[in-house]
Protein backbone atom coordinates (compact mmCIF):
# COMPACT_ATOMS: atom_id res chain seq x y z
CA UNK A 1 0.00 0.00 0.00
CA UNK A 2 2.83 2.68 1.36
CA UNK A 3 4.68 1.33 -2.55
CA UNK A 4 1.39 2.20 -4.72
CA UNK A 5 1.17 5.76 -2.72
CA UNK A 6 4.80 6.48 -3.10
CA UNK A 7 4.38 5.93 -6.61
CA UNK A 8 1.08 8.07 -6.57
CA UNK A 9 3.20 10.89 -5.18
CA UNK A 10 6.02 10.73 -6.98
CA UNK A 11 3.52 10.88 -10.65
CA UNK A 12 1.64 13.80 -8.83
CA UNK A 13 4.74 15.66 -7.83
CA UNK A 14 6.62 14.94 -11.20
CA UNK A 15 3.41 16.99 -12.95
CA UNK A 16 4.25 20.34 -12.07
CA UNK A 17 2.23 23.39 -11.28
CA UNK A 18 -0.92 22.00 -13.64
CA UNK A 19 -1.65 19.42 -11.25
CA UNK A 20 -2.74 21.43 -8.31
CA UNK A 21 -5.52 23.15 -10.72
CA UNK A 22 -6.25 19.70 -11.91
CA UNK A 23 -6.75 18.41 -9.24
CA UNK A 24 -9.10 21.11 -7.97
CA UNK A 25 -10.85 21.24 -11.46
CA UNK A 26 -11.43 17.20 -10.57
CA UNK A 27 -12.98 17.68 -6.90
CA UNK A 28 -15.59 19.80 -8.35
CA UNK A 29 -16.54 18.07 -11.19
CA UNK A 30 -17.26 14.77 -9.34
CA UNK A 31 -19.03 16.38 -6.97
CA UNK A 32 -21.64 18.63 -8.95
CA UNK A 33 -21.61 15.07 -11.03
CA UNK A 34 -22.66 13.28 -8.17
CA UNK A 35 -25.15 15.90 -6.91
CA UNK A 36 -26.54 15.80 -10.15
CA UNK A 37 -26.88 12.44 -10.49
CA UNK A 38 -28.46 12.11 -7.11
CA UNK A 39 -30.67 14.81 -7.88
CA UNK A 40 -32.16 13.00 -10.95
CA UNK A 41 -32.37 9.70 -9.24
CA UNK A 42 -35.74 9.04 -10.32
CA UNK A 43 -35.54 5.88 -11.57
CA UNK A 44 -38.33 4.20 -10.25
CA UNK A 45 -40.99 7.08 -10.88
CA UNK A 46 -39.91 6.82 -14.65
CA UNK A 47 -40.10 3.48 -15.24
CA UNK A 48 -43.27 3.39 -13.73
CA UNK A 49 -46.78 1.97 -15.42
CA UNK A 50 -49.41 3.91 -16.93
CA UNK A 51 -51.76 1.97 -14.92
CA UNK A 52 -49.81 3.40 -11.28
CA UNK A 53 -49.42 6.88 -12.89
CA UNK A 54 -53.62 6.87 -13.52
CA UNK A 55 -53.95 5.74 -9.89
CA UNK A 56 -51.71 8.60 -8.26
CA UNK A 57 -53.32 11.02 -10.66
CA UNK A 58 -56.98 10.04 -9.09
CA UNK A 59 -55.42 9.86 -5.61
CA UNK A 60 -51.99 11.39 -5.19
CA UNK A 61 -51.75 10.39 -1.23
CA UNK A 62 -50.98 7.12 -2.73
CA UNK A 63 -48.18 8.37 -5.22
CA UNK A 64 -44.36 8.59 -3.62
CA UNK A 65 -43.12 11.22 -1.76
CA UNK A 66 -41.20 12.82 -4.80
CA UNK A 67 -44.53 13.18 -6.94
CA UNK A 68 -47.18 13.41 -4.52
CA UNK A 69 -46.25 17.28 -4.71
CA UNK A 70 -46.17 17.65 -7.91
CA UNK A 71 -49.42 16.12 -9.26
CA UNK A 72 -51.14 18.25 -6.03
CA UNK A 73 -50.15 21.28 -7.76
CA UNK A 74 -50.66 20.10 -10.85
CA UNK A 75 -54.63 19.79 -9.70
CA UNK A 76 -54.98 22.33 -6.90
CA UNK A 77 -57.27 25.08 -7.82
CA UNK A 78 -57.41 24.49 -11.32
CA UNK A 79 -60.29 25.70 -13.76
CA UNK A 80 -59.51 24.22 -17.08
CA UNK A 81 -57.47 22.05 -19.11
CA UNK A 82 -55.46 25.33 -20.13
CA UNK A 83 -54.87 25.31 -16.27
CA UNK A 84 -53.15 21.83 -15.87
CA UNK A 85 -50.94 22.66 -19.05
CA UNK A 86 -49.68 25.98 -17.66
CA UNK A 87 -48.91 24.35 -13.92
CA UNK A 88 -46.86 21.43 -16.09
CA UNK A 89 -45.13 24.10 -17.97
CA UNK A 90 -44.24 26.15 -14.86
CA UNK A 91 -42.55 22.44 -13.33
CA UNK A 92 -40.28 22.39 -16.71
CA UNK A 93 -38.91 25.79 -16.39
CA UNK A 94 -38.38 25.64 -12.86
CA UNK A 95 -36.99 21.73 -12.12
CA UNK A 96 -36.14 20.90 -15.80
CA UNK A 97 -33.83 24.02 -16.50
CA UNK A 98 -32.29 23.41 -12.96
CA UNK A 99 -31.11 20.72 -14.38
CA UNK A 100 -29.74 21.75 -18.00
CA UNK A 101 -27.72 24.42 -15.74
CA UNK A 102 -25.84 21.79 -13.35
CA UNK A 103 -25.28 19.50 -17.17
CA UNK A 104 -24.20 22.93 -18.79
CA UNK A 105 -21.69 23.17 -15.79
CA UNK A 106 -20.61 18.93 -15.74
CA UNK A 107 -19.81 19.60 -19.61
CA UNK A 108 -17.40 22.50 -19.21
CA UNK A 109 -15.45 20.69 -16.27
CA UNK A 110 -15.51 17.56 -18.54
CA UNK A 111 -14.10 19.93 -21.38
CA UNK A 112 -11.38 21.58 -19.37
CA UNK A 113 -9.43 19.14 -18.18
CA UNK A 114 -8.22 17.99 -21.49
CA UNK A 115 -7.42 21.39 -21.71
CA UNK A 116 -5.47 21.50 -18.21
CA UNK A 117 -3.55 18.66 -19.17
CA UNK A 118 -2.57 20.51 -22.59
CA UNK A 119 -1.79 23.23 -20.91
CA UNK A 120 0.73 21.11 -18.85
CA UNK A 121 2.15 19.55 -21.59
CA UNK A 122 3.37 22.53 -23.26
CA UNK A 123 4.36 23.65 -20.12
CA UNK A 124 6.70 20.72 -20.09
CA UNK A 125 7.75 20.68 -23.82
CA UNK A 126 8.66 24.61 -23.07
CA UNK A 127 10.82 23.45 -20.34
CA UNK A 128 12.36 20.61 -21.87
CA UNK A 129 13.52 23.75 -25.23
CA UNK A 130 14.68 25.86 -22.63
CA UNK A 131 16.81 23.17 -21.31
CA UNK A 132 18.26 22.50 -24.89
CA UNK A 133 18.83 26.35 -25.69
CA UNK A 134 21.13 26.70 -22.20
CA UNK A 135 22.85 23.47 -22.10
CA UNK A 136 25.53 22.24 -19.46
CA UNK A 137 25.77 19.27 -17.18
CA UNK A 138 22.13 19.28 -16.50
CA UNK A 139 20.94 19.39 -19.62
CA UNK A 140 19.20 15.59 -19.68
CA UNK A 141 17.78 15.86 -15.89
CA UNK A 142 16.06 18.93 -17.18
CA UNK A 143 14.97 17.63 -20.16
CA UNK A 144 13.53 14.33 -18.63
CA UNK A 145 11.94 16.02 -16.18
CA UNK A 146 9.70 18.48 -19.05
CA UNK A 147 9.25 15.58 -21.16
CA UNK A 148 7.75 13.41 -17.97
CA UNK A 149 5.61 16.89 -16.68
CA UNK A 150 4.25 17.16 -20.09
CA UNK A 151 3.07 13.58 -20.44
CA UNK A 152 1.78 13.08 -17.02
CA UNK A 153 -0.22 16.45 -17.56
CA UNK A 154 -1.97 14.71 -20.83
CA UNK A 155 -2.67 11.38 -18.59
CA UNK A 156 -4.09 12.97 -15.81
CA UNK A 157 -6.46 15.49 -18.21
CA UNK A 158 -7.24 12.14 -19.93
CA UNK A 159 -8.22 10.24 -17.31
CA UNK A 160 -10.10 13.12 -15.01
CA UNK A 161 -12.19 13.97 -18.00
CA UNK A 162 -13.11 10.23 -19.17
CA UNK A 163 -15.02 9.42 -16.30
CA UNK A 164 -16.70 13.04 -15.83
CA UNK A 165 -17.65 12.43 -19.54
CA UNK A 166 -19.05 9.05 -18.60
CA UNK A 167 -21.37 10.27 -15.81
CA UNK A 168 -22.40 13.19 -17.44
CA UNK A 169 -23.83 10.91 -20.27
CA UNK A 170 -25.82 9.48 -17.50
CA UNK A 171 -26.92 12.23 -16.10
CA UNK A 172 -28.59 13.40 -19.08
CA UNK A 173 -30.02 10.30 -19.87
CA UNK A 174 -32.18 10.61 -16.92
CA UNK A 175 -32.88 13.90 -17.70
CA UNK A 176 -34.50 12.97 -20.75
CA UNK A 177 -36.21 10.14 -18.92
CA UNK A 178 -37.20 12.58 -16.34
CA UNK A 179 -38.84 14.76 -18.58
CA UNK A 180 -40.71 11.86 -20.37
CA UNK A 181 -42.17 11.16 -17.46
CA UNK A 182 -43.66 14.62 -16.95
CA UNK A 183 -45.23 14.82 -20.45
CA UNK A 184 -46.75 11.04 -19.59
CA UNK A 185 -48.13 12.45 -16.03
CA UNK A 186 -49.25 15.11 -17.95
CA UNK A 187 -51.03 13.60 -20.31
CA UNK A 188 -52.78 10.71 -17.83
CA UNK A 189 -53.81 14.34 -15.84
CA UNK A 190 -55.14 16.22 -18.85
CA UNK A 191 -57.40 12.52 -19.49
CA UNK A 192 -58.35 12.39 -15.91
CA UNK A 193 -59.71 15.88 -15.65
CA UNK A 194 -61.35 16.69 -19.20
CA UNK A 195 -64.71 15.30 -18.24
CA UNK A 196 -65.02 17.55 -15.65
CA UNK A 197 -64.27 20.22 -17.78
CA UNK A 198 -66.45 19.13 -20.18
CA UNK A 199 -63.46 18.45 -22.54
CA UNK A 200 -63.45 15.65 -25.78
CA UNK A 201 -62.72 11.82 -24.31
CA UNK A 202 -64.45 9.75 -26.81
CA UNK A 203 -61.82 7.64 -28.99
CA UNK A 204 -62.87 7.08 -32.38
CA UNK A 205 -62.62 4.16 -34.36
CA UNK A 206 -60.89 4.40 -37.99
CA UNK A 207 -64.33 3.65 -39.34
CA UNK A 208 -65.83 6.40 -37.45
CA UNK A 209 -63.19 8.73 -38.72
CA UNK A 210 -63.60 8.21 -41.80
CA UNK A 211 -66.99 9.02 -41.69
CA UNK A 212 -66.39 12.43 -39.42
CA UNK A 213 -64.17 13.40 -42.30
CA UNK A 214 -66.68 13.26 -44.66
CA UNK A 215 -69.23 14.67 -43.20
CA UNK A 216 -67.05 17.74 -42.79
CA UNK A 217 -66.13 17.59 -46.05
CA UNK A 218 -69.96 17.79 -47.63
CA UNK A 219 -70.74 20.24 -44.97
CA UNK A 220 -67.78 22.52 -46.14
CA UNK A 221 -67.75 22.18 -49.83
CA UNK A 222 -64.73 23.60 -51.81
CA UNK A 223 -66.14 26.59 -54.20
CA UNK A 224 -65.39 25.56 -57.83
CA UNK A 225 -62.70 27.44 -59.92
CA UNK A 226 -63.81 29.34 -62.25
Amino acid sequence: MNAILREMWHTWATGGPVMAAMAILSMLMFLSAIRLLMKLNFRGLTRASDAALRGWVADPTQAPHRVRELIRYSQDEIHSVRDIEGRFREVEATEVTGMDRGLAFLNVMVIAAPLFGLLGTVMGMLLTFKAIGIGGSSTSDVIAKGISEALVCTQTGMMVAVPGLVMATIAKRRRHEYVAFLARLEGITLRHFRPEFGGMTRMFTRKEAKQASAQAKASNPQPALA
